[in-house]
Formats: C-alpha cells, sequence, structure tokens
C-alpha cells in the first residue's frame, strides 16, 4: 500500500505537513467548540476529537513513505 502510495506521487513530506494542519484545524474546532451554545457543544467536541486522532495516522503513514523514498 505505502510502495502504491510512493507512486502516485505522495510524499512524506506532504503528510507531515498534513499532519500538522490537522492539528491546527484540532485547535481551531475545539475553540470553536467553546463558543457555540451548550446544545451543540458536544456534537462540536466530539468533532474536534475526531479530527484529534488524524495528525498521528498522517505521521506514521509519512514516516512510512520517508522509509520507501
Amino acid at each position: 500500500m505505502i510502495a502504491l502510495l510512493h507512486r502516485i506521487g505522495l510524499r512524506s513530506a506532504y503528510l507531515q505537513i498534513a499532519s500538522i494542519g490537522a492539528i491546527g484545524l484540532c485547535i481551531g474546532l475545539w475553540i470553536r467548540a467553546k463558543t457555540v451554545d451548550q446544545a451543540e457543544r458536544g456534537n462540536a467536541e466530539r468533532r474536534a476529537l475526531f479530527v484529534g486522532l488524524w495528525p498521528p495516522t498522517l505521521w506514521l503513514v509519512g514516516d512510512s513513505l520517508r522509509e520507501v523514498e
């Protein structure tokens, strides 16, 4: 799977930048969750936590691609 991603042009730096971007998105969503009313807050916090799971995954796929490069 990693070799296929490399062949189609995906590079490790792209995924590592996406990982850092996902951290920023998570922080932004978390801050936004604090500004919505109480009825919507639970859903907004769950969305921020879900996005918070992306950075480690993206970073590890990027590390795997770096080994192929």
